[in-house]
């Protein structure tokens, strides 16, 4: 057996996770990279406009990708290039869900993959006060110059899975996971017409409330609502879901929030909760997450820029206690939702 998988990093136009505008991969065979591959391209029709969020992150403009194929054309080649390697990404279950979300909303079907989470090894093998990928790669001796270009993002991933696997001592995916006691995990097969995931459904609920959307749009979101509800309104700090995927990041993990987000703390705590976290109020010697709001992201960890319980959190990461924090970005991806 050998090291060998594909790495992916998706970017997208706006807050749904079904509008990829950018896909960067690398592929890996005996634990080198041998090949890599990029494509700009529209998000899905309706779902195509773009964010001064996401545009400030990456750069990427409408105008840039105006006359490209849209992602569910594309899907072929991006699909023929992975082939049936595991597929590599940091936060995959955001990655993944551009895919399933992707090809959702374009009336497609999607494969079947097996799949590596590098936050959730990072978590596992490294002792590092936040796992977003640029403390990731700087631990794994991977360069990273131009994050959030997809195609460097895909590098320092593949990076990053190459050096854990050689700090366990492994030759191949199957191998690492024995070796860390996990079974690789796997998305299964989906068809959009027999059932859609909650992030699509929530999509397209919002285009429903939306002058203008059509009545296919309209029919495929209440067939959908029918079968799945919002979150609902739930106290200050709810009981984690017992039904969630335990593979997911955030599952099996106590997260507390601080500093002002885009949507109500009982909203975010609502979703922490619904993937299997316990969201409580303060930092204390169960917290394992802290997600920071106010446009954090990683380097305001080394610049200072810090509420209270963000310094509180590095007092005890100093002291050996394993907090990760992560920007509200970061968890919405997590979460799959705006």
């Amino acid at each position: 057996m050998a090291l060998d998988f594909t790495a992916i990093d998706f970017e997208t136009a706006n807050g749904f996770r079904g509008s990829p505008c950018s896909v960067g991969l690398s592929k890996v065979r005996g634990g080198v990279v041998v090949e890599e591959a990029s494509w700009l391209m529209r998000p899905p029709e309706n779902h195509d406009h773009f964010e001064f969020h996401n545009t400030r992150i990456h750069g990427i403009r409408a105008e840039d990708v105006a006359g490209k194929p849209r992602f569910g054309e594309l899907f072929p080649e991006i699909g023929a290039f992975i082939g049936n390697d595991v597929l590599a990404a940091h936060n995959a279950a955001f990655d993944l869900g551009v895919i399933r979300s992707g090809l959702e909303v374009s009336g497609l079907p999607g494969p079947a993959y097996e799949y590596v989470c590098t936050v959730m090894l990072s978590r596992r093998c490294y002792s590092l006060v936040s796992n977003s990928l640029p403390y990731a790669a700087e631990e794994a001796g991977v360069p990273l110059v131009n994050h959030h270009d997809a195609t460097e993002d895909a590098r320092a991933c593949a990076g990053i899975l190459i050096d854990i696997a050689r700090r366990n001592n492994a030759n191949s995916i199957a191998e690492l996971y024995l070796s860390l006691g996990l079974a690789v995990p796997r998305q299964p097969a989906f068809d959009p017409s027999k059932s859609l995931s909650k992030a699509t459904v929530a999509a397209l609920a919002a285009k429903v409330a939306t002058p203008g959307s059509s009545p296919a749009e309209r029919a495929l979101a209440g067939a959908a609502a029918r079968s799945w509800s919002a979150w609902p309104e739930e106290g200050p700090n709810p009981l984690p879901n017992p039904s969630a995927e335990p593979g997911h990041p955030l599952f099996g993990q106590t997260v507390v929030f601080t500093g002002d987000l885009a949507m109500t703390r009982p909203e975010a705590k609502s979703r922490a909760a619904d993937m299997g976290a316990r969201p409580e109020s303060r930092v204390t010697a169960r917290t394992t997450v802290l997600v920071v709001g106010d446009g954090f992201d990683a380097g305001d960890l080394r610049a200072g820029r810090l509420t209270g319980k963000a310094k509180r959190v590095l007092e005890l990461h100093a002291k050996g206690q394993q907090i990760e924090v992560v920007s509200e970005g970061e968890f919405l991806q997590m979460v799959g939702g705006r």
